[in-house]
């Protein structure tokens, strides 16, 4: 399951909105709505994504933070290492080989170092950028 498709089904769920009716009022298929909650499918268009925010009655900050989970929720992910360090590969490659295998408290660990350190490298990023323009 995707980030998005997990929010997309406890909205549907709280609204008490059956997967057959959205389907239908979304003019796709329910195997298709099914797919795409489950993390069968990629994201969905954005237009596709403007229409279950519609559908769903989502506004202002849960409409943002679909978009932001659709952004987040392609099943089939290519990491591009070339010009990366031999460690940047290592890790790419190491994940790609253990995520099966990992139960759910220990991705939500590994997920949550990557994102502080995420967090901290967008900081430096920032500082730069702020330090240039400073020159």
């Amino acid at each position: 399951m995707t980030p998005f498709g997990e929010r997309v089904r406890e909205l549907r769920r709280e609204r008490g909105v059956t997967q057959q009716d959205m389907a239908r009022a979304l003019g796709v298929s329910s195997a298709y709505l099914s797919a795409l909650e489950h993390g069968r499918r990629g994201r969905p268009t954005w237009a596709m994504l403007q229409r279950i925010i519609g559908y769903l009655g989502v506004i202002w900050d849960d409409a943002e933070e679909l978009e932001r989970l659709a952004e987040l929720s392609h099943p089939k992910i290519v990491v591009e290492t070339a010009g990366l360090s031999a460690e940047a590969t290592r890790l790419a490659n190491r994940l790609a080989e253990t995520i099966t295998s990992l139960d759910r408290p220990e991705v939500e660990r590994v997920l949550a170092e990557l994102e502080r350190v995420a967090e901290d490298a967008e900081a430096r990023r920032k500082a730069k950028r702020t330090a240039r323009r400073g020159r």
